[in-house]
């Protein structure tokens, strides 16, 4: 039997339905049939991580009118196949799936929606966690003609004509899906679904033992065991059990789980609070001091509105103030500025003059409110140095050529064409500089990393001063056409590193990749650009084996879902790259002599 689309649309026609479907989506509440140790993926609104009422109701605001009371809000849309598509198999395993098979329907998905709804679809999420992959879409039924959300008008209403459209919407996505091999189910079918809970209750209920009861699982007189055997296990209902079983096995694991989690979580939560309470004691210790309280200690007095005395005429609102009296006409902001100004005293006899009054916590507190101020000032007024790659010196290049080709075994024709694409360079101490560049379609550098090459056994390496780690990165692309996206990552420790890497694969396979491919080097996972590249479904860690390496591969693993680690056989990429030149060298220079010995 060939697989079959599933889709299926639900109204959400309040903010309260809407903030349910987001918590259940997004797992902020408990779900008793999700595995805690998978993680979804956001394929759509990755970038917005605003809750989903909040984005609806914006996306609404931009109307020229209102919503009805009854109007649709939103639209869920429910999107996935049948079994037999992710596990073809054997659909009966739960929990399990082809990668490769749910990355082509995903994606395939993915465009669908974008193509169909644009920046109506507001979020997207791919759910790994349950039986099988499925997605769920919002899409804000916005019509631009009228002004207003029209579900009706997007997905049909009741009666015939909304049975037209949501025929015609099966049509489109089933359409989208069929290079996959997946097929639109019967049209007009009078087959429905069954709810999530309806589903559960009945895997826990009686069918099981009305099965096994059942006569026709009975051996016949004389029937031999194989003979037995074979029949049984081509009995339909024999599959029923194995699939009842199948399903009840991993609900009750995940039970299990789900129950340990729960108890997990109510402990941090009790700790959580005990840390919230401790951290709004200290809150309100360090908060600055209210510049009313300030005012009456300088011996001012209140008078319509504003504080009078020793000839000031101060108006306070909140945190700042400023002073009206005809000699003074200027203000300030915090208790600090206000104490300097009334006492005509510097910063530190201010703060002294505070902790008199109000003791050392209130100095402090108007002592960091200060400083957030001043840090405020700086932030906004203060220019950005623009950074600047080291100087190239020509003169060098040959010595960082020879090293690169040489001793790190980089073929010549490559280290050319990153030379060409000013990738690398050499500086006037002779180093090679790896540009480290932002992933805009017009890239800028950012930073620069430096490997020493001058002398035998020289081990300089570090970046650029000014360089910036978290917006620069070494790397370039193999394969596909210059104006494809990235269809595949690979993630390296160094810029020699990852060069290693793509010319391994170049001497393996003796091809560039037939997939566009990102080689990016990262030395630690916190500067992962996780926003630009979550959208890559397929994405290669290729770290070293060391501890360190596979700790990161671990935390790349939390940012990303979908990667997978590379095993190096060797202390890192690029010591496997020397090993295969020298295989490749001696293999060539014998293939050389036995040629020379065939011609004598």
């Amino acid at each position: 039997m060939s697989p079959l689309t599933i889709l299926r649309i639900e109204k959400l026609k309040t903010f309260g339905n809407v903030a349910g479907s987001d918590d259940h989506v997004t797992r902020n509440r408990e779900t008793p049939n999700a595995d805690p140790t998978k993680e979804n993926v956001r394929l759509i609104g990755g970038e917005d991580e605003r809750a989903l009422e909040e984005i609806v109701e914006e996306k609404i605001s931009t109307l020229k009118h209102r919503p009805r009371h009854d109007a649709v809000l939103c639209t869920e849309m429910f999107l996935s196949a049948s079994p037999e598509y992710f596990r073809p198999g054997d659909p009966s395993l739960s929990g399990q799936w082809s990668d490769s098979l749910m990355q082509q329907w995903a994606i395939a998905s993915r465009d669908w929606l974008t193509e169909n709804y644009g920046s109506k679809c507001v979020r997207a999420e791919l759910h790994l966690d349950e039986s099988t992959p499925h997605i769920h879409a919002y899409i804000v039924p916005v019509n631009e003609k009228t002004g207003r959300v029209s579900h009706d008008a997007m997905f049909g209403g009741r009666g015939g004509q909304g049975r037209i459209k949501l025929s015609k919407l099966q049509d489109s996505y089933a359409a989208a899906l069929a290079p996959l091999g997946i097929e639109r189910g019967v049209k007009g079918s009078k087959a429905t679904h069954t709810k999530v809970k309806e589903y559960y209750q009945a895997v826990n209920s009686e069918p099981l033992t009305a099965v096994i009861t059942n006569n026709q699982l009975a051996p016949t007189p004389f029937e031999s065991a194989s003979s037995y055997v074979t029949r049984i296990q081509s009995d339909d209902q024999f599959q029923a059990i194995n699939h009842q079983l199948a399903d009840r096995k991993f609900m009750e694991q995940r039970l299990e789980r789900a129950e340990q989690r729960a108890r997990d979580s109510e402990k941090e939560r009790q700790q959580l609070e005990k840390r919230v309470r401790s951290l709004e004691a200290q809150t309100q210790q360090l908060r600055d001091l209210p510049l009313e309280d300030v005012a009456w200690e300088l011996g001012l007095h209140n008078s319509q509105g504003k504080w009078k005395g020793h000839g000031h005429i101060i108006n306070i609102d909140g945190p700042k103030f400023y002073d009206f009296a005809p000699e003074q006409q200027k203000g300030g902001c915090g208790a600090i500025d206000l104490v300097m100004h009334v006492n005509n005293c510097n910063l530190r006899q201010a703060v002294v003059w505070l902790h008199e009054r109000f003791g050392e916590l209130g100095a402090i507190g108007a002592a960091i409110a200060k400083s957030y101020q001043v840090a405020a000032e700086i932030i906004q007024l203060e220019p950005r140095d623009k950074f600047t790659l080291p100087v190239e010196d020509k003169s060098k290049w040959t010595a960082v050529h020879n090293y690169l080709t040489q001793k790190r075994g980089i073929p010549e024709n490559f280290v050319e064409v990153l030379h060409k694409r000013r990738l690398v360079y050499a500086d006037d101490q002779q180093n090679a500089v790896f540009v480290m560049r932002n992933l805009s379609e017009k890239p800028l550098p950012q930073g620069a990393f430096l490997r020493g090459t001058r002398g035998e056994n020289n081990t300089f390496k570090g970046y650029e001063f000014g360089t910036k780690r978290r917006e620069g990165w070494f790397y370039f692309h193999l394969g596909g056409q210059l104006t494809d996206p990235a269809e595949r990552l690979v993630l390296c420790k160094s810029p020699i590193d990852t060069i290693s890497f793509a010319m391994l694969e170049y001497l393996v396979k003796g091809d560039v990749p037939l997939k566009r491919t990102l080689f990016l080097a990262i030395d630690r996972p916190n500067t992962l650009p996780v926003e630009q590249l979550q959208h890559i479904f397929n994405v290669q860690v290729a770290f070293d084996s060391s501890e360190l390496g596979n700790a990161d591969a671990r935390a790349i693993k939390q940012l990303l879902p979908q990667a997978k680690k590379n095993k190096c056989f060797a202390r890192d990429w690029n010591q496997e790259l020397v090993n295969l030149s020298q295989k490749l060298q001696q293999h060539n220079s014998q293939q050389r002599h036995q040629n020379q010995e065939m011609e004598l």
